[in-house]
């Protein structure tokens, strides 16, 4: 397999405050990825970086072959991203957000009405095409996001908490949804999430950080093999590398919290 993307002693720096220090990571052509890790581990602000949001403090990384730093329009043009935030128009029906955002990807003119109606169908939103957004269910809205990320046909997708605030239904039809695009597409996907069975059913990899580095990356299986006990789960797996956190850095808890009951209740 190639490398889609190599992260090499990647940082950034807040005032004294490392939140990504000295990051290393290779991801496979065609892999889910999966970025796992606490409240203000890092997760975020290293997605911002490698989607070209953020300028590094130190080190770099290259997403099919374009380096973030020197070559950042030409990393744009091959991926993808779904934030945490709401990207889509609630006063606007799904065509005509999907419309939008074809013209900011440059999707061809003559490619555009079967880009739309692919993007639409395979996300299963044909039906609700032209209704407004703001009547969608949570897990619609979702996979009219994911729909939008995808109309350039990026080459690596970044999906930030892809199921946050869904109900277990919405949840597991988002998990068939991105398993489609790696299979019928062949895209490389890269996700965070705080569901460990999201991470253990969806990655083949998985990273976890912990105070802005990487304190463990392999296999699913491999990860809980690598602590002790019977019946191990991802659980205990994020527990073991990551169990001094919330005794520790409890001065971000609040403000992620509120975040994330923010986003719950736009997508409930």
């Amino acid at each position: 397999m190639t490398t889609i993307l190599q992260i090499n002693q990647l940082g950034r720096r807040f005032g004294d405050f490392w939140a990504v220090d000295d990051l290393n990571i290779g991801v496979e052509t065609g892999e889910v990825f999966g970025l796992l890790g606490p409240n203000g581990a890092g997760k975020s602000t290293t997605i911002k970086m490698l989607t070209t949001l953020l300028s590094p403090s130190t080190g770099t990384a290259t997403i099919a072959d374009y380096d973030i730093k020197r070559q950042a329009a030409r990393v744009r043009r091959v991926v993808g991203y779904v934030p945490q935030i709401l990207s889509a128009d609630g006063n606007m029906t799904g065509y005509e957000n999907l419309l939008i955002f074809a013209k900011l990807y440059d999707v061809p003119r003559r490619e555009l009405k079967a880009r739309l109606t692919e993007a639409l169908e395979f996300m299963g939103l044909g039906e609700a095409a032209h209704k407004i957004v703001r009547n969608y269910s949570g897990g619609m809205v979702r996979r009219l996001e994911i729909a939008q990320s995808m109309l350039h046909r990026p080459r690596l997708l970044f999906l930030d908490e892809p199921t946050v605030g869904l109900d277990p239904v919405a949840r597991k039809a988002v998990w068939g949804h991105i398993q489609e695009l790696k299979t019928q597409f062949g895209m490389t996907i890269l996700l965070t999430t705080h569901y460990m069975e999201e991470a253990d059913v969806l990655c083949n990899r998985i990273a976890i950080m912990h105070r802005g580095r990487v304190v463990a990356c392999d296999t699913p299986a491999t990860l809980k093999s690598s602590v002790a006990g019977e019946n191990v789960s991802l659980d205990d797996v994020f527990a073991y590398y990551t169990g001094d956190q919330f005794a520790e850095n409890g001065s971000s808890t609040y403000r992620d919290i509120a975040r994330t009951r923010r986003t719950a209740r736009r997508l409930g």
